[in-house]
């Protein structure tokens, strides 16, 4: 397990020899903010930065934060997107995929939320909570993986991470894995990290010369931790005091997805590689990467207001 000082010495080593290309959703708080942040910090600026999210004028601060750039080419962006609804998240790839030459890393990270509600289901028919934590970032990678494709054939860094469980996930229902027969935060819970490990190990395979990076980042001090609900006061209290901060997290972070290479990978609060550990779901893989497709699918195919 590498300390936190090893973990920024060995991101204080990165220097790549092409200017790295890097998309950040959820990228304008949290943990995103603060790997965006530390990226822009160890690359002197030196690189293309996209920042995407809901909130303009946090970005624009962000933006504002980080060192000048000196190299050609080197620029510092924000786009909008409300990556609740699929095809917001298909119209930002489309924006991406219209300007970007080729991508050499995707972090996701979008926030989630701690609630008590029951099943709450976005204009297309989808969960928000596993809405944001698996179905929208599976569309963000199908999307922009053309883009990490023209780096990987350029001989350049082309990787993925979603920051969420890895190690932390459960058993799924292949009878119900939208959860609409039987809703439970927890289910959702323990099922979106065995989803992306799944989905995650079969496009690793599909696309060989691309990293696909499972994190799991602990408990951060994020708005993430929070309950919505006052009786929750002295929990979230609790752990807010445990929580460590997103700026360190950040360092373990970036340590684990610029040390992954090709292939995929799952990787620990401090960015070790925990192997097996914890892996669910093995024997249903091409289920529920067949569902994910449906889904994203049907979710597309919904008729709704303009958004």
């Amino acid at each position: 397990m590498p300390s936190l000082a090893a973990a920024r010495a060995a991101n204080a080593a990165f220097a790549p020899s092409y200017l790295p290309v890097a998309v950040f959703v959820g990228g304008t708080s949290g943990i995103g903010r603060a790997c965006a942040e530390a990226f822009a910090r160890y690359t002197r600026g030196n690189a293309h930065i996209v920042l995407v999210g809901r909130n303009e004028a946090a970005a624009h601060a962000i933006l504002a934060s980080f060192p000048a750039p000196s190299a050609p080419g080197a620029a510092h962006e924000f786009l909008h997107a409300d990556a609740f609804l699929v095809r917001n998240v298909q119209a930002a790839a489309d924006a991406l995929r219209a300007r970007l030459p080729r991508l050499h890393f995707l972090v996701l990270s979008t926030g989630l939320g701690m609630s008590l509600r029951g099943r709450d289901e976005t204009a297309e028919g989808v969960d928000r909570r596993i809405g944001l934590a698996y179905y929208t970032r599976a569309k963000w990678v199908a999307d922009l993986l053309p883009l990490l494709e023209r780096a990987a054939a350029a001989g350049e860094d082309a990787r993925v991470m979603s920051v969420l469980a890895a190690g932390k996930g459960g058993a799924i229902d292949v009878d119900d894995l939208a959860f609409r027969k039987g809703y439970a935060s927890y289910k959702v819970g323990l099922a979106s990290p065995t989803y992306t490990d799944l989905l995650f190990e079969h496009l690793s395979k599909e696309h060989p010369s691309v990293a696909f990076v499972h994190a799991h980042p602990g408990l951060v001090r994020t708005p993430l931790i929070n309950f919505d609900h006052w009786a929750f006061g002295p929990i979230n209290m609790l752990t807010g005091a445990l929580a460590k901060n997103p700026e360190d997290c950040a360092e373990w972070m970036l340590y684990a997805l610029f040390q992954s290479k090709h292939g995929f990978s799952r990787r620990s609060e401090s960015g070790d590689d925990i192997g097996p550990q914890g892996r669910y779901g093995s024997a249903e893989r091409q289920q529920v990467v067949k569902h994910t497709q449906q889904e994203l699918a049907i979710a597309l195919s919904k008729v709704i207001g303009p958004v």
